[in-house]
């Protein structure tokens, strides 16, 4: 709407509620601009220690990685995203995606080309390709480099800071509390349960201590085997170790071979066929389907206690759904108290009009109206004119 327009329909409200205009805003100065629960400008200090200012909502976001990508898709925001890694193509719509894949690693020209208002960086991307990153900082684009995620609770506080930081604080908040409810009914459901070991196996590579995958696996009531070695990170495991540790279950991405050897042949897991394939989405990107890896492995390792764990998810569902009841029930009761007080204030505004019409035309209450529509009218011109 034009400025002229904007501040004559303030001047008209004015005269009629009978208050002080509120000042208009500077040309070229920037209010704050609130989205739900979110207000822009907004600063954060990303894994680099840099300051990001994302001054407006973002409207175009770039994923360079599939995590990034999963995490806008369950806020529900995949149509703020212009640009997402060719390993993000398992999202659905993604392929109408632009793609920042190149040669080697991130397209540098492909992201600056969108035109994005943020991009979102994995801390595995920045360290593998800090140059690339730089390369945008320096066309002055947002870029936000997340740490590394080493649990489940870190993913969900990350998908809280997505949904912060993208405008979509709501959705944010409510996926990373329904990661943190299931992750506590979990913990319940395996109370007192005992916890066999278990190793996660992709190309000859283990997640020992400080990794999701691990935290993955001990929420869902496994023993993780490359930790209590003491295997830290993604790391390289020899077959010694595992005739060793001996694990009951082994743990595989679905894109990855289940292993087989003399080694992994004697373990208990595979003479009990005890291997539990997931979804590398699932299981290997830290995102909030993150979750969903832990209840696989809940299940095939503790069925009792996956009932449980449904029994609990469901009562948790019930009570949100009964507290987002209550909160609305509220919020209609406040806006029918508000239009039964103007009902109230506009019966008394009209008995008074009523008895003022053997006043003075300039004293009359309808005056300020007039005047008011007439200072709408020249403003109106005045805004088309220009």
């Amino acid at each position: 709407m034009n400025r002229q327009l904007v501040v004559a329909l303030l001047a008209f409200a004015t005269v009629l509620a009978g208050v002080p205009a509120p000042a208009a805003a500077a040309v070229g100065q920037a209010a704050p601009q609130q989205t739900a629960a979110c207000t822009f400008p907004v600063t954060v200090t990303d894994a680099t220690g840099t300051e990001v200012t994302i001054t407006d909502d973002p409207e175009r976001v770039v994923t360079t990685n599939p995590s990034a990508a999963q995490t806008m898709w369950e806020l529900g925001a995949r149509d703020e995203v212009v640009g997402v890694s060719q390993y993000a193509m398992y999202l659905d719509g993604a392929a109408d995606k632009g793609n920042v894949s190149g040669s080697g690693g991130l397209n540098v020209e492909a992201v600056i080309g969108l035109e994005p208002d943020l991009v979102l960086v994995p801390n595995s991307s920045y360290n593998a390709e800090p140059d690339r990153i730089e390369q945008l900082r320096s066309a002055d684009i947002p870029v936000v480099v997340f740490e590394s995620g080493e649990s489940l609770a870190a993913v969900a506080d990350k998908t809280e800071r997505v949904g912060r930081m993208t405008g979509n604080c709501e959705a944010g908040v409510e996926r990373a509390a329904e990661m943190r409810d299931s992750m506590a009914n979990m913990e319940q459901a395996l109370d007192g349960a005992e916890r066999p070991v278990g190793l996660n196996s992709f190309f000859g590579y283990s997640s020992g201590s400080g990794t999701f995958i691990s935290d993955i696996m001990t929420t869902a009531g496994l023993r993780n085997g490359a930790a209590e070695a003491n295997l830290t990170g993604f790391a390289q495991i020899n077959e010694e170790l595992v005739v060793e540790m001996n694990p009951e279950y082994i743990v595989v991405p679905d894109h990855a071979p289940v292993p087989s050897s003399p080694a992994y042949n004697s373990t208990t897991a595979m003479q009990e066929g005890n291997v539990i394939v997931i979804e590398a989405h699932k299981l290997q990107q830290p995102a909030p389907r993150a979750i969903e890896a832990s209840e696989a492995i809940l299940e095939a390792v503790h069925p009792d206690a996956y009932e449980r764990y449904q029994q609990l998810e469901t009562e948790s569902a019930t009570a949100s759904t009964e507290s987002a009841t209550e909160t609305t029930t509220a919020a209609d009761a406040t806006a029918t108290d508000a239009t039964e007080t103007e009902s109230a204030e506009s019966t008394e505004a009209t008995t008074t009009t009523e008895s003022s019409d053997s006043t003075t035309e300039s004293d009359a209450p309808g005056f300020g109206v007039v005047a008011g529509l007439a200072a709408i009218g020249a403003a109106v011109l005045l805004a088309r004119r220009r």
